[in-house]
């Protein structure tokens, strides 16, 4: 049989152990028939509720934390795209034909992402093993004093692995400090640029360690020209902080001396396959000529930038797309392209947290982008990044970073 002809529904209802699908924001996406049978729920008393909803802690019983260190677990694995094998804990779970009426449970939970298309964490894979009679069925052999003795053994290994646990996500924590910090001081706000306003924001992933990839960089050149980049890393963490500090400052000098932004950006991916990480680096660079009211533009993978025009109308300067850095076999030339603008058109680069968005095409996010842009039409730069920033970032914050440069022509 080929892969294409298994069903993968049956599989996954079909599987022994207790298994349920998590958005990364905790709702229940879907579970399978042993998870329900395991549980006492029915099908709509668990999917499309959030964890703590589906599943509320005990109120008569503070101390047992099993629950919240189930939503700690599944956040970590959310930001860390990494497993998270539990430790035996406890949580109880109320009876769902008796109000108010918990019965004691023990669980061995592991947590596994699964990573959609683009390479992010889509859904949170939750296994547990229900060892409840486990624990009833030594107690039933030995006395009462043994079954204390057995249930303090196994919590206090429990306790261990948890603490190292939690020392490891700590470390993770401190890294992600680091790393920000580290890229707020290689991205210090513009200088003045002639007659232009300008307005740049960075805005970090909510609850997420997988940031520090993105920059953005506003450099007055001679001539009555202005170069406007902005690009982004893969990888987390301090490595990608790293990385994006050595492109931006690449990229920086390079757009100083190059004839063009396609030379500009030629020179980087000549420069960006000797550093470790920098492979599938995306960045674009628009070079505006203020005298000539023209942008030059080159892209290596990255998302077009927007022309918002004085009436309204909204280009995306795509005709010069290439691949990302490093992404190609030979080191080729970078393809150039250039548009025209009248006075009072503004310019906006941007990364893909702006727009992107889970299981979404990406013209839906460029239209929506053109849209926000077109309602805040004639809004200052630093009143429209603000309305960009609130219009297009989800409520709950965006699960990618988000770099976004603005500049009036």
């Amino acid at each position: 049989m080929k892969a294409s002809e298994i069903d993968y529904e049956a599989v996954f209802q079909a599987l022994p152990s207790a298994v349920a699908l998590f958005t990364t924001d905790l709702v229940y996406a879907d579970v399978n028939e042993a998870f329900l049978n395991s549980m006492g729920r029915t099908r709509e008393q668990v999917v499309g509720h959030h964890l703590a909803d589906a599943f509320p802690s005990d109120p008569k019983n503070p101390t047992m934390t099993g629950m919240l260190q189930l939503q700690d677990s599944l956040r970590w694995v959310a930001a860390t795209g990494e497993r998270d094998a539990m430790t035996l804990h406890r949580y109880d779970v109320e009876y769902p034909d008796r109000s108010g009426v918990w019965e004691q449970r023990y669980w061995s939970p592991i947590n596994v992402p699964v990573f959609g298309p683009d390479g992010r964490v889509a859904l949170l894979l939750h296994r547990e093993e229900d060892i409840t009679e486990l624990i009833r069925t030594r107690g039933g052999q030995g006395s009462g004093e043994q079954v204390t003795v057995l249930e303090a053994e196994l919590f206090t290994r429990a306790q261990e692995l948890q603490e190292v646990n939690e020392r490891l996500r700590q470390a993770h924590a401190r890294e992600h400090e680091v790393a920000l910090s580290l890229q707020q001081a290689m991205l210090p706000a513009p200088g003045p640029l002639k007659d232009h306003r300008s307005a740049v924001r960075y805005h970090p992933a909510v609850g997420a360690l997988n940031v520090c990839g993105d920059w953005y960089d506003l450099v007055d050149l001679p001539g009555d020209r202005i170069a406007v980049a902005v690009g982004d890393v893969v990888g987390c963490g301090l490595a990608a902080a790293g990385v994006m500090g050595q492109l931006h400052s690449a990229l920086s000098a390079a757009s100083r001396v190059a004839d063009s932004p396609a030379q500009a950006l030629h020179v980087l991916d000549l420069y960006a396959r000797s550093v470790d990480g920098a492979e599938s680096t995306t960045t674009v660079l628009s070079v505006i000529d203020c005298t000539n009211r023209t942008i030059a533009y080159s892209s290596a993978g990255h998302l077009p930038p927007a022309l918002l025009h004085p009436d309204g109308a909204v280009d995306f300067l795509d005709q010069a797309t290439d691949p990302p850095l490093g992404a190609c076999p030979e080191h080729l030339p970078r393809p150039q392209a250039e548009a025209a603008f009248t006075e009072g058109a503004t310019l906006v680069l941007y990364t893909d947290g702006l727009i992107e968005r889970r299981g979404e095409d990406i013209d839906v996010g460029l239209a929506r982008l053109a849209d926000s842009l077109t309602r805040h039409q004639g809004a200052d730069p630093e009143t429209l990044a603000d309305a960009l920033l609130s219009d297009l970032l989800p409520p709950a914050g965006a699960t990618d970073d988000t770099a976004l440069v603005i500049l009036r022509l």
